[in-house]
C-alpha cells in the first residue's frame, strides 16, 4: 500500500536539517532503489524554490509499505526526527491515480 508522509518542522531547525540531509536522503534512495518511493521533498517555508534562511515548514514523502504499521516504523527511524527537525509525523493510507 502507497503512504503519505506528512511531517511538520520544528521552528529554527534549518540548520540542523541541513546537516541530517546526507542520511535522511540515503534513506530515500534505498526506497528508491526499491521502486517504493514515488514522490519526495522539502516543503519551503515561504513561496520561493530557494527559501535560503526562511528554510522549511516540513516534508512531503509518498512511500509504499506492506502496512501502516511498516510506515510507522520506518518514518519514526528518520534522521530528521533524531536531529529534532520533525515536529510531528501523520501517515497517511494513499491510492495513486494519476499518472
Amino acid at each position: 500500500m502507497w503512504y503519505i508522509v506528512l511531517a511538520r518542522d520544528n521552528p529554527g531547525t534549518l540548520a540542523q536539517r541541513l546537516a541530517a540531509r546526507p542520511a535522511h536522503l540515503a534513506r530515500l534512495q534505498e526506497l528508491l532503489g526499491h521502486g517504493r518511493l514515488k514522490l519526495a521533498g522539502p516543503m519551503p517555508a515561504i513561496d520561493s524554490e530557494n527559501p535560503g534562511e526562511a528554510g522549511f515548514s516540513g516534508s512531503l514523502l509518498v512511500v509504499e509499505f506492506p502496512s501502516l504499521d511498516e510506515a510507522k516504523t520506518w518514518a519514526d527511524a528518520d534522521p530528521y526526527i533524531a536531529a529534532g527537525v520533525y515536529r510531528s509525523v501523520e501517515i497517511l493510507p494513499f491510492k495513486p491515480v494519476l499518472p
